[in-house]
């Protein structure tokens, strides 16, 4: 034999994910790429003297996950130790929130900043006993008067910040929010300390820019994550000028140089795909326009490693904060708005169809973030009628989040080959609050992966890290159950999906998003070595234990990049 394998995998459950979904007990990799699928004997000829060979005993060997939209430096950024930890269960009320803040303020040099992320109402219990009760300034000046504190919510979609923060940005009684935002005021006209959507950039503008070191140190820690998760591939959904003012421009087009560094310098242990940010919310068709002329895309050495796909545009908000741009109002009235420039719901429609009419023209693929079912059928409509305006084969747009997928727009997304990229954690952990902001029928059917797969569309799932932890198991067991993090209650059961089903999402439609459906996403000979190793058996797993199941090891590119059968 000429050529030894590297890696041989024998005895365990090898989930090809292939068309039928079979399932073999042995895997050979020669080279970074697999060379043999099948039983013992199918790979016994590759063993030779350099060859490790791994004994799976009843382990699942599956393809190297895919989370199809992580943000790879802001989740670096907010984990510690870079950022205050104040998702659930770390903390379960507002004392525990300030207990944090007091303890970084200590021992944090006067004057600086003090981050922090992961904050739910629906999660503290002040929140949750009385809904009027939101998190305010005064809670942090009690425990902050000094330091300016500004504390990210799960869903990046709303800040929060003390007296000191308010008033180094410059925001009073009469500062005026950006379109598409909100600064959230007391009943005297004071601002509370709450920002939402686009107003937070005023925070971004004043805090600092974050270093070349700092976005290096945060995206080494999310690859060093993902690896012990499995995960081999993820998408970086939106890196450019319009994320400059995001997150200390952890989404700005700096983030994209690092990772080009990281790539020359062989540190990149996982695959990276790009949609770029022209610009932020708010923006209206004529600056998307100018700025997607603009903006500089130059081919990556190797775009199996590091790829920029397409564009993303934001279209709507999101549903806690009532922003999503909803058929019916929302518990309490009002059915929010698409978030692009204009003064009217028809200006703001025209403005949208503008704007991905433009970037299909220009042979981008889109992203769009889009949460509510009347921004959805709008934005599912304005794909349609830019490929009839421009035909383009395989263009492969899709809706980003698609919380409340019609069933107009999966007919149209399915009709012509378009996708859409659900967040089974987030479903997860919003299931139990969603009903007091859209009601409990509309709450449970919100991530309708049955009816989506079932009307032909092509699904992915991604964790939105840093909004959820990108933890693929936790989304494997929502999709197949529907239970929710705070209580176990089932959202939603006709919308659960089969084992087989879920893990497509997290693999070979993922990798189709990436347009490597035929180098990656299954485990068929020629295609890359992206594998995970999860120890016991997936296929007779109870789906309440998936989430425990241990990582054993991850390889990405026929090179081993997790290792817990060593450690």
């Amino acid at each position: 034999m000429d050529t030894y394998a590297d890696l041989v995998f024998l005895g365990g459950r090898v989930l090809t994910v292939d068309a039928e979904f079979s399932v073999a007990s042995a895997l050979a990799v020669t080279g970074g790429t697999i060379s043999a699928v099948g039983g013992r004997d199918d790979v016994a000829p590759l063993i030779g003297p350099g060859t490790r060979v791994v004994d799976l005993r009843g382990a699942t060997l599956l393809p190297g996950i895919n989370d199809s939209h992580l943000h790879g430096c802001a989740f670096g950024m907010a984990t510690p130790p870079l950022s205050l930890d104040l998702g659930h269960p770390t903390v379960s009320s507002l004392a525990d929130v300030t207990e944090a803040v007091r303890q970084a303020a200590r021992r944090v040099p006067g004057g600086q900043w003090i981050t922090g992320h992961g904050w739910d109402t629906g999660y503290l219990d002040e929140c949750v006993s009385d809904p009027s009760r939101q998190p305010s300034r005064h809670d942090l000046d009690a425990v902050s008067p000094d330091h300016p504190v500004v504390l990210y919510s799960f869903s990046g979609h709303a800040t929060w910040v003390n007296s000191k923060a308010l008033e180094l940005i410059g925001i009073d009684r009469h500062t005026v929010a950006p379109p598409g935002g909100a600064i959230v005021v007391d009943a005297a006209g004071e601002p509370t300390g709450l920002l939402h959507e686009g107003a937070q950039a005023l925070v971004q503008h004043a805090l600092p820019p974050l270093s070349r070191q700092e976005r290096t140190d945060a995206i080494r820690s999310t690859l060093a994550t993902l690896a012990r998760l499995g995960v081999t591939s993820y998408t970086e959904p939106g890196l450019g000028p319009g994320g400059d003012g995001i997150m200390r421009g952890a989404l700005g087009t700096r983030t994209l140089d690092v990772y080009r560094r990281l790539l020359a310098d062989g540190e990149l242990t996982a695959r990276v795909g790009v949609l770029l940010l022209p610009t932020g919310m708010a923006s209206t068709a004529e600056e998307f326009a100018r700025a997607l002329t603009a903006l500089n895309t130059p081919g990556d050495a190797d775009p199996r490693r590091l790829a920029i796909h397409g564009v993303k545009i934001f279209a709507d908000g999101v549903v806690p904060n009532k922003t999503a741009w909803m058929h019916e109002p929302y518990v309490g009235g009002g059915c929010g708005s698409l978030c692009v420039g204009g003064e009217s719901d028809a200006e703001r429609i025209a403005g949208i169809q503008a704007m991905i009419r433009h970037a299909h023209a220009a042979g981008h693929q889109l992203g769009v973030h889009v949460t509510g079912d009347r921004a959805i059928d709008t934005v599912a409509d304005a794909f349609a009628a830019a490929a009839a305006e421009h035909p383009r084969p395989d263009a492969r747009h899709y809706v980003i989040h698609g919380d409340f997928l019609t069933a107009h727009s999966m007919k149209v997304l399915a009709a012509h080959g378009f996708g859409v990229n659900m967040n089974p954690t987030i479903k997860w952990t919003v299931a139990d609050m969603e009903e007091e902001f859209v009601g409990a029928e509309r709450a449970a059917y919100a991530w309708p992966y049955r009816a989506a797969l079932d009307a032909g569309v092509r699904v992915a799932s991604g964790s939105d890290a840093p909004v959820t932890f990108p933890d693929w198991r936790q989304g494997v067991a929502t999709m197949m159950l529907r239970e929710s993090k705070a209580g176990g209650r089932v959202s939603g059961p006709e919308q659960r999906i089969g084992l087989a089903e879920a893990i497509r999402t997290y693999t070979i439609d993922a990798a189709w998003q990436d347009f490597a459906d035929d180098w990656k996403g299954s485990l068929e000979p020629g295609k890359v070595a992206d594998l995970c190793v999860l120890d016991g058996d997936l296929l007779t797993a109870d789906p309440h234990d998936i989430p425990q199941m241990p990582v054993a090891l991850t390889v990405m590119d026929g090179r081993i990049v997790h290792d817990a059968l060593r450690d």
